[in-house]
């Protein structure tokens, strides 16, 4: 897999694009996920097919189907660039232990703007209060604490909030 991630970083070199993951899924599909500020274009997606398509036939790489695609609105977070990437949005993570018997935190992640040479990088997330005349609470938490994270947007569907 390191070399199926290795060449395909190498197919997008030069671009603007991002790969965000490589997934092999049942039945030969090979699924790719990429991301661009901005937003992936559909025209992306079918040059980078093309592309991977030639370079995957010459190094003989094993798959049924080619899948490129956009990560979507949820999409996950597991590079500390994609933490700083997504600074100030809404994001939802799971962490590999409890806090306060709870494992799921929704909330605005949160960056120290010279938090430079810290190891490991702390960030933060700003909870949603309980009531409106609650606090916001905040939760620190370093990249290994994570099992895994998310972007979760508020969408608006005619009106209806969360």
């Amino acid at each position: 897999m390191a070399d199926l991630f290795a060449l395909t970083q190498e197919v997008l070199h030069g671009t603007d694009l991002e790969l965000v993951d490589i997934e092999r899924a049942p039945m030969g599909l090979l699924r790719i996920t990429l991301d661009r500020p901005g937003g992936v274009r559909i025209e992306d997606c079918e040059m980078v097919s093309k592309q991977l398509s030639r370079v995957f036939e010459v190094e003989n790489i094993d798959y049924q189907r080619l899948e490129v695609g956009s990560p979507g609105v949820d999409r996950p977070l597991r590079q500390e660039q994609d933490f700083f990437r997504f600074a100030n949005e809404r994001i939802e993570i799971r962490l590999r232990q409890p806090v306060n018997n709870r494992k799921v935190f929704s909330g605005v992640l949160r960056v120290d703007e010279n938090a430079g040479g810290s190891s490991p990088m702390a960030f933060r997330l700003e909870l949603e209060p309980k009531s409106k005349k609650s606090p916001a609470e905040e939760l620190s938490f370093t990249l290994d604490d994570i099992d895994r994270a998310k972007l979760d947007p508020v969408l608006d569907f005619k009106g209806k909030k969360r």
